[in-house]
């Protein structure tokens, strides 16, 4: 028999997680909304960036903040370039290329890390503190990167609401056919929105190494679920995968303490199956 503390503990934890997936599922589905081309490699852009700020703290003690700033640049830079050296050739291209492309792009970047790093596995160690709230024990680690994963989320919603390049943004994102009436330029857009995206990568890259290690095939363990979760939103679907977010993250959580960690995964999986038979256009599809 599980103790209710311990369920209600696993609860706050999958919320928290839910918050890092969010941004990364966001990040992932804002590209797809505007571009209409799924990154593959994505998550492995995370990794980069959590690579960059594990140099920055161990090997040159920059503060962890100022390293985390950093990793933004280096993500909003990543994604510039992948935009401009490999997004934005194949645009017109069968989606069978652009799959391809971005695949290639994946396993470029896992073994390029492994030729530079090797597959240790690395890790910052911060000297953070346990919480014990209610007889619950919390990662202030954890907590942190939830908070600043909601600001960033929030930040984006301003963005997107409250400026014009933000509007150009959800216009596209709703009606290609509206940019031309708005008279913004496509290709800003597209620069712009990969921009956006590679920023929340490093903004992700640098809540993800306060929490776990980091790895050339880290991609592998966040990157099924991130695609995971925007499919179940709804590819494209803003609200939708921040909702599926937190509906995967507390299944994965609170299935780990019934079951196992890896039972959990798989719980996950098979929940997802079924909601795409029962909603293919994602949880918040409208039904025809």
């Amino acid at each position: 028999m599980i103790e209710p503390i311990f369920l209600a503990e696993a609860a706050v934890n999958g919320l928290l997680l839910g918050g890092v997936l969010a941004l990364l599922a966001l990040g992932l589905n804002l590209i797809f909304g505007v571009i209409d081309i799924v990154w593959i490699a994505y998550v492995d852009l995370v990794m980069i960036c959590m690579y960059a700020v594990y140099f920055l703290v161990t090997l040159y003690h920059w503060p962890i903040w100022l390293a985390g700033l950093a990793s933004i640049a280096v993500g909003t830079l990543l994604g510039l370039g992948v935009h401009l050296l490999i997004i934005s050739p194949i645009l017109g291209s069968p989606q069978l290329n652009q799959f391809l492309a971005t695949g290639g792009l994946l396993f470029f970047l896992q073994s390029f890390a492994t030729f530079l790093w090797t597959t240790d596995h690395r890790t910052i160690r911060l000297s953070l503190p346990i919480l014990e709230v209610g007889g619950m024990f919390l990662s202030f680690a954890r907590l942190i990167a939830f908070g600043l994963a909601g600001l960033a989320m929030v930040g984006l919603y301003l963005f997107l609401t409250r400026t014009y390049m933000g509007t150009a943004i959800r216009a596209v994102s709703q009606d290609r056919e509206a940019m031309a009436l708005m008279g913004a330029r496509p290709q800003r857009v597209y620069l712009v929105t990969s921009a956006v995206g590679g920023a929340m990568a490093g903004l992700a890259g640098a809540l993800l190494i306060i929490q776990y290690s980091v790895h050339p095939f880290f991609g592998a363990a966040f990157g099924p679920l991130t695609f995971m979760v925007c499919v179940l939103g709804g590819l494209g679907n803003m609200l939708g995968a921040f909702v599926a977010s937190f509906v995967m993250s507390e299944i994965i959580s609170i299935g780990g303490v019934l079951i196992s960690t890896e039972m959990g995964y798989v719980v996950a999986f098979v929940i997802f199956i079924v909601m795409m038979f029962a909603r293919p256009g994602g949880i918040l599809a409208r039904r025809e």
